[in-house]
């Protein structure tokens, strides 16, 4: 199905299957998987741990291929591509943002955001990345290194770092799971915000409350699709857009609280 039924899908899942060979057992961590995901949709993916959620993360961030069945982003069967081609895409059209928000320590906010410019041709590279600082209100801490930024800061640094290279879609890997409650709710707000303004986003998660947050949520177990519902709040969108603007950062350090021991524990690592 199309989520947002409007024309041709953002992405497209025909039969994706995954299988790892684990000594001599085989491990089916996907099986059959057929779905799509508009443009500009709001994507909650859950399950529990085994279910399938980090190999899925994995090929929609073409860090991983498929064992068969196809991957189509735009259009383009991208299940096929070389490494050299899938990092192309990844850096172009993918961006990431990870739980434990995966910053150089001895770098300023800034030269974070700028990182993945590096390795493109587009210009004014610092300029971008100011402006993607600008968009997620953290333009008076870009000279602060990780260290003296708060959880919540960093996270938002992470989030910036992703919308830099202007992605078709972000892909979200339990980002608040890291953060306090509070701070969580200021991070889910940011996500709600760049949604309004047109942007494709898939979390991640196993927080019921983030993903009631999402237009859409897709259930799986055992490496299939059990369930891909609509939520209320896709409905409360449809007749009360989110308002754009992006919250103001108060809280003065966020407590980071232990992270769940789950499949997500290694984000992107695939095989899971």
């Amino acid at each position: 199905m199309n989520g947002n039924g409007n024309g041709e899908a953002l992405i497209r899942f025909v039969g994706l299957e995954k299988i790892y060979r684990v000594g001599t057992e085989l491990v089916h961590a996907l099986r059959g998987i057929t779905l799509d995901i508009g443009e500009n949709e709001y994507v909650a993916i859950m399950g529990p741990s085994g279910s399938g959620k980090s190999t899925l993360l994995n090929i929609l961030g073409c860090l991983d291929v498929p064992t068969a069945g196809g991957y189509y982003l735009r259009g383009r069967d991208v299940s096929e591509l070389s490494q050299s081609r899938l990092a192309r895409i990844r850096g172009r059209q993918i961006g990431f943002v990870f739980q434990t928000f995966e910053l150089l320590p001895r770098t300023t906010a800034l030269k974070n955001v700028q990182l993945p410019l590096m390795y493109t041709q587009v210009p004014r590279k610092k300029q971008r990345a100011m402006a993607a600082l600008e968009r997620v209100g953290l333009t008076d801490r870009a000279t602060h290194r990780p260290n003296q930024l708060s959880g919540g800061q960093k996270q938002r640094v992470a989030i910036a770092r992703a919308l830099a290279q202007e992605p078709d879609i972000i892909l979200a890997d339990e980002p608040t799971g890291n953060l306090d409650s509070t701070t969580g709710e200021e991070i889910m707000a940011i996500f709600d915000s760049l949604h309004a303004e047109g942007q494709t986003i898939i979390v991640v998660t196993h927080e019921e409350d983030i993903a009631a947050r999402c237009q859409r949520v897709i259930r799986l177990l055992d490496g299939r699709v059990v369930s891909d519902v609509r939520t209320a709040e896709a409905e409360r969108r449809a007749s009360a857009p989110v308002s754009a603007a992006i919250p103001a950062l108060d809280t003065p350090a966020a407590t980071l609280e232990a992270p769940a021991v789950s499949d997500q524990q290694a984000p992107l690592s695939g095989g899971k």
